[in-house]
């Protein structure tokens, strides 16, 4: 019975502490290659061991140890690298180019002035040759020594000699130099004109180059336009005044930064990687809090500097920094058309072209399972951003787009040929018309998510839209976009500002993953136009120029602005230039693609004519007049098409609130109309009113009916709108 018991578990193990220290002892040092300060290093005698060669005891130690040391030079190590130096290269050698080139006047006059010195201080140099001032001493002290001493014959005969000598001297010496300077006259008279030249600059080079001085040079000193010429020193000095590095005692100059990369040239900037040292306590957060002081310190804008932090994934660390300095505002530049305005289809899978860094670099922006918000003051570009993202769902016919612009001016008249909904304006009748689409998106919403839920996981693994659910199914992607957002929840009362918040956070927070992208835009968000509950939410935000940093948190998030994320940065010259926050620490500032409302309004038409084929015109794209007059080519008055804009929420209207609309939409067109001439302009175009007066509210005044404008249409263009079916998806069965 004892056998089939099983031995009690081990529940510890006695050691004793004698013999384990004799075992430690006993151990072999193991092989370090560090070296060691000891005279003596004992022999392991283990056989087979692979034997250290930068022992102290080794005497080729020094020569055979592999130097811890880069092969090539930093600027070699990679080719994008070698590629920038050689490009800083060729620009600073065609400024030099340029700027000497237009003093060559300049120079060739200094030359002259030049070798005119150069001549005078050569005949200087050569006249005591010529004048024999070697035998003149002689000559002097005979002669002073004859006067003192009139009867010594022989010394007034050596000094007769000896002036006799100097005199031959002079006329040998004078006469080579003569014979000299008339045969080089001579040849260069006789010679051929580029021989002459030749001869003229190789005399005159030695002249200008003894001619120069300290403070007269032949070129002008030409300084490169570079407004800081970083170093591993300078990097230092305004780290330590920013307080980022502590100061030395005495004399000693304190810790420095280890510098992992350069300061190289990197396009039209210096780039640096550097790790803080350790033992100071300040991190990579730390620097890039004190951009604005290390951009004085530098002497360049805060806008010059780059900064980020170097993650693990990267090979960083907590206190490794990445640092850009550009030569000038890299932002200034002219705006690089966007390359959707070119393409004939797009797909929302890959990620939206948006902009450039300031190197240069293409930022493109993946949208799908994102939600997005927009924020900045108004006409620095905002709109101009937000379109680039609608503008990519345009080129693929599986996005339905719903727009609401509650501003209802021009921006967005476009999207009247493809968008299944469109709210312009913030009246009593665009804020109900943007209820119900909040509603119908909801509905959609909890649709698509039951038929998720029916599904196999071989055709819906992650419970999300696939592009083989969007095809079978006929279920596109939904773009909502939203401009101007504030004017909408300004109009409203706190209810039911309340309940569109809500609706909105719904979306945004479980829309993505039934291929819902949000688009939300406004401008400075505080907790009244644009309540935090729907920010917080947002996984991608932009914002343009803000005034404060506050500001440009509440656009991109509490915090962002330390981390280096601030728009307040901005300028009033850097239009179409945002912050783009991706993540909780990615983010850039971008200089948009350039996309004008014109291009935007022909990518429109392409989408339109993309969604014929496929039957995606649907909703109010499918039943609008003036959708449906453009695409047959019948052309209708403007102010009858604009009128039926405006009005698409309403079945009539006053004529003062249908001015007012039109002067929203179009001031420049309407805003020296009245009553009276919006009654011509109407009459002219067709128009008959059954009644002048119409009542809303209870309230009977002029004004006109939707039916009496849509009556001025062709008839076939009514029925071409109104017969058009809207795309309806196809239901699927529950996988049994």
């Amino acid at each position: 019975m004892t056998e089939l018991m099983p031995a009690a578990p081990e529940v510890g193990t006695v050691h004793s502490l004698d013999e384990h220290r004799a075992a430690k002892e006993a151990t072999p040092p193991k092989v370090s290659l560090v070296k060691s300060t000891p005279a003596t290093v004992p022999d392991t005698g283990t056989a087979g061991a692979v034997e250290a060669v930068d022992r102290a005891d080794n005497p080729l130690a020094d020569w055979l140890t592999v130097p811890d040391a880069p092969v090539l030079p930093v600027w070699a190590r990679s080719w994008r690298s070698i590629q920038a130096n050689v490009a800083a290269f060729g620009r600073l050698s065609w400024w030099h180019t340029r700027y000497h080139g237009i003093r060559v006047p300049k120079y060739l006059m200094k030359a002259v002035l030049l070798a005119a010195r150069g001549f005078f201080r050569a005949c200087k140099g050569i006249w005591p040759t010529l004048s024999a001032q070697d035998h003149t001493a002689t000559v002097k002290a005979l002669r002073a020594q004859t006067r003192a001493r009139p009867e010594d014959v022989e010394l007034a005969a050596r000094h007769q000699a000896a002036h006799a000598a100097r005199t031959e001297t002079r006329r040998w010496r004078f006469g080579i130099a003569a014979v000299g300077v008339a045969a080089a006259a001579m040849g260069v008279y006789l010679a051929d004109p580029l021989l002459q030249t030749g001869i003229t600059t190789a005399v005159t080079v030695p002249l200008v180059y003894l001619g120069r001085g300290e403070e007269t040079r032949l070129l002008d000193q030409g300084a490169p336009p570079l407004k800081v010429d970083m170093s591993a020193q300078q990097l230092n000095d305004a780290l330590r005044a920013a307080g980022l590095l502590k100061s030395g005692k005495g004399d000693e100059e304190g810790p420095k930064v280890t510098c992992v990369m350069g300061p190289v040239r990197d396009g039209r900037g210096w780039a640096v990687v550097f790790d803080l040292p350790r033992g100071g306590g300040k991190t990579a957060s730390d620097v890039l809090a004190k951009r604005e002081v290390l951009a004085q310190e530098l002497g360049v804008d805060e806008i010059q500097v780059i900064m980020s932090r170097v993650r693990a994934a990267k090979g960083g660390n907590a206190g490794r920094v990445s640092m850009w300095v550009a030569d000038d505002d890299p932002y200034l530049a002219d705006p690089v058309p966007s390359p959707l305005a070119n393409k004939e289809r797009f797909s929302i899978w890959d990620a939206v072209p948006f902009g450039q860094d300031a190197r240069g670099n293409r930022i493109d922006v993946p949208v799908i399972w994102q939600s997005m918000f927009f924020g900045g003051l108004p006409r620095r570009g905002k709109t101009f951003t937000q379109r680039l993202m609608t503008a990519a769902g345009l080129l693929d016919p599986w996005v339905r787009h719903y727009v609401a612009d509650f501003k209802g001016g021009q921006d967005w008249m476009g999207m009247r040929h493809v968008a299944h909904r469109l709210v312009l304006g913030a009246e009593e009748d665009a804020i109900e018309a943007f209820k119900a689409v909040l509603k119908e998106l909801l509905v959609e919403m909890e649709r698509r998510f039951a038929l998720f839920r029916g599904l196999p996981t071989s055709i819906c693994p992650e419970g999300k839209l696939t592009p083989q659910i969007i095809e079978k199914y006929r279920m596109p992607f939904i773009f909502l976009t939203v401009d101007e957002l504030q004017e909408a929840f300004l109009a409203m009362d706190d209810r039911e500002r309340e309940e569109v918040v809500d609706d909105l956070g719904r979306i945004a927070r479980r829309g993505p993953a039934a291929g819902f992208i949000s688009n939300y835009a406004s401008q400075r968000p505080d907790a009244k136009s644009v309540p935090t509950k729907l920010r917080e939410i947002i996984t991608i935000r932009c914002c343009t120029q803000v005034t404060d940093k506050t500001s440009s948190d509440m656009v991109l998030g509490s915090g962002k602005a330390a981390m280096g994320a601030d728009a307040s940065l901005l300028s009033e010259e850097h239009k179409g230039v945002t912050v783009l926050v991706t993540g909780p620490a990615s983010y850039a500032t971008v200089k948009n693609d350039m996309l004008t409302t014109a291009e935007f309004n022909a990518l429109c038409l392409k989408g339109r004519a993309l969604r014929e084929p496929l039957g995606q015109i649907s909703g109010d794209a499918a039943g609008d007049v003036t959708a449906a007059a453009d695409q047959a080519g019948v052309v209708i008055a403007p102010v009858l098409s604009d009128c039926l804009d405006v009005m698409r929420h309403s079945d009539r209207m006053h004529t003062a609130d249908l001015l007012n609309r039109l002067v929203n939409t179009d001031e420049d067109r309407y805003g020296d109309w009245d009553a009276d001439k919006l009654a011509a302009e109407l009459e002219a175009a067709g128009v008959e009113r059954t009644s002048k007066q119409v009542k809303i509210s209870g309230v009977n005044r002029a004004g006109y009916r939707r039916s009496d404008l849509e009556a001025a249409v062709p008839e076939e263009l009514l029925l071409a709108a109104r017969e058009t079916p809207p795309a309806t998806p196809v239901e699927a069965t529950p996988a049994t």
